[in-house]
């Protein structure tokens, strides 16, 4: 942990958004923020960590480190990248990306020479709101953030395109996938409250054993182990606020015990909430 550091994510008026094409720092130690944090590699020979996973990315790859996950800058030459910025709010206020969070999140290397299109799309996209970050345009920011809209949905139509189980399914099949959409903004939307598996199957008017089937057939995972997710999550936004204990955190983030909060906080990030706590600014 001691050679890890903390960064803080300022959002000044008049824009929510940072954008970052001057100079960067060659390493970074590992950290988290509460923002999204899009690069754009510049040159080739750019090293990153995301998680436990080390990417290099070479000129025209974007890196994709999403809201709240540890990743940290290992190794990039001078002036070798440009980076954005924007808060969690602009993911988190469309439920229909939320509903997809369990694929969009796991998607990190956008590749320009496995995937031209999208990180041309992307690239091009971050050239403009550099453009209008720029400008003295009075509705600068409303305009990044409509680019930034842009983008999270060609990558979620990316993301969804890979996932043959969806893209494949015949017309009945695709019904079992709206089931599916509703339940998840369903437990976004009570993940704070007790939750049970039968409780969000009477919701979307299912048997709760075709729904736990249904369940974990479309989201390559189990209710319970998705609901756990969630409340992590959940759990990393409140322990922003040092107001709070870490049982404060655990109960209000939906888990009953602190025991089960703090394994289960481990598992899912590899570290202990407390560690976790001391890695962001």
């Amino acid at each position: 942990m001691g050679n890890e550091a903390k960064e803080t994510i300022h959002f000044n008026t008049p824009s929510s958004i940072i954008l970052n094409y001057e100079e960067s720092p060659e390493t970074y130690p590992l950290h988290w923020h509460n923002a999204a944090e899009f690069t754009v590699a510049l040159k080739d020979g750019c090293k990153y960590r995301i998680g436990d996973t080390l990417y290099e990315i070479d000129k025209g790859d974007i890196l994709l480190a999403w809201p709240q996950q540890i990743h940290g800058t290992v190794k990039i030459p001078k002036s070798s990248v440009l980076f954005i910025q924007f808060p969690s709010a602009i993911l988190e206020n469309n439920l229909d990306l939320v509903s997809i969070s369990r694929f969009l999140y796991e998607y990190h290397h956008v590749s320009a020479s496995r995937e031209p299109a999208l990180a041309k799309f992307i690239c091009d996209k971050i050239s403009e709101i550099q453009k209008i970050h720029n400008s003295a345009d009075h509705f600068s920011e409303t305009r990044c953030k409509l680019c930034i809209g842009e983008i999270l949905l060609k990558i979620g139509e990316h993301v969804m395109a890979e996932n043959k189980d969806i893209t494949e399914m015949e017309d009945s099949a695709r019904t079992g996938w709206r089931y599916i959409h509703s339940a998840c903004n369903y437990i976004m939307e009570n993940v704070a409250n007790e939750l049970t598996q039968t409780q969000v199957a009477e919701y979307v008017g299912l048997s709760t054993f075709y729904f736990s089937k249904l369940f974990k057939q479309y989201m390559h995972m189990t209710f319970p182990v998705y609901l756990s997710g969630l409340r992590v999550k959940s759990a990393t936004s409140l322990l922003l606020d040092k107001s709070l204990t870490i049982t404060d955190c655990a109960f209000m983030s939906g888990f009953q015990s602190t025991t089960t909060f703090n394994k289960v906080f481990k598992d899912i990030t590899g570290y202990s909430p407390r560690e976790y706590r001391k890695l962001y600014r």
